[in-house]
């Protein structure tokens, strides 16, 4: 079972951590709600003809499909919206490591809002922290450095969205026993579907003719970043449940970062690193890991 669910994992953590780079490419073409919008439509078209090609159907009952809903706005509609939105006032890498929070915000969730697990002091040692990390990586001393501080209100939030979808997906969704197919594709056509008004309403539908790296990052971010990756992201859940599945954060910064400094440019602080590094380990410590000192008997 453990390693069913890896070899989709790793996959998962390369996808969502290549995704900021390619929502920052994306921002060339679209705005922010454009960005959100287009990446759900393209994945749940994706989805669609992987789910139909395989044999499989989607659901068939509104009960599934308003759960879908709402795990849909949840883990693709807000949160799409809001990091797309912040990427234009802060770096994909800072976007990166505040996405790190998400397993601290999936525990607060878990307790407060679906009570599935107790409290212990390992989790509220990690949420502390994680806390003091994201303090660190803001360069709070500083008044956030450059950041725009309605760019991390905005990151934060959806943080907080994922933290609340993740365990909603295990506590409605995963008992269906949906082909991970089938609610992938639900989830991100209901959030295709709810963002299009928005989109429409809100400007512009484009800022600027496509060229070949926005229109490919796009093309990308829909197929494999809100598409392949949730087919990927049920199938994680399902196996080793929210707690593990929301781990898949821990790596964004590494790949963001690389991409970011790499094909960017994008400035790193000293402060970033050694923050991103303490919110890693407040997320370790929200799972309820263990250090264990003691000495095993021989």
């Amino acid at each position: 079972m453990r390693t069913s669910w890896v070899y989709k994992f790793i996959p998962l953590a390369l996808i969502w951590g290549s995704s900021f780079f390619f929502i920052e490419l994306s921002l060339e073409w679209t705005t922010a709600v454009g960005v959100a919008f287009w990446r759900t439509a393209l994945g749940a078209a994706a989805m669609i003809v992987i789910t139909y090609s395989l044999g499989f159907r989607l659901p068939g009952k509104l009960k599934q499909w308003l759960h879908l809903l709402v795990a849909g706005f949840f883990m693709s509609a807000f949160p799409f919206t809001m990091y797309a939105f912040a990427q234009q006032y802060t770096t994909s890498i800072l976007a990166a490591i505040l996405n790190a929070t998400t397993p601290m915000f999936t525990l607060l969730a878990t307790f407060t809002m679906f009570r599935a697990q107790k409290q212990n002091p390992t989790a509220i040692i990690g949420l502390l922290v994680g806390l003091v990390g994201v303090g660190i990586t803001l360069g709070i001393w500083q008044g956030f450095g450059a950041s725009e501080p309605i760019a991390i209100i905005a990151l934060l939030l959806a943080s907080i969205s994922y933290g609340i979808g993740t365990p909603y997906i295990r506590r409605y969704i995963t008992p269906m026993k949906l082909p991970a197919t089938a609610t992938a594709s639900v989830q991100v056509l209901t959030s295709a579907i709810i963002l299009l008004p928005v989109y429409l309403l809100t400007g512009p539908l484009f800022i600027a003719p496509p060229t070949i790296q926005s229109a490919g990052a796009l093309v990308l971010l829909g197929v494999l970043g809100s598409g392949i990756s949730y087919w990927l992201f049920h199938q994680v859940v399902a196996a080793a449940g929210s707690a593990v599945a929301a781990t898949v954060t821990y790596t964004n910064p590494v790949v963001a970062t690389f991409w970011g400094v790499l094909l960017l440019s994008e400035g790193l602080h000293w402060y970033e690193p050694v923050g991103a590094i303490l919110v890693l380990i407040g997320a370790f410590f929200t799972q309820g890991r263990r250090l264990n000192f003691r000495k095993t008997k021989s």
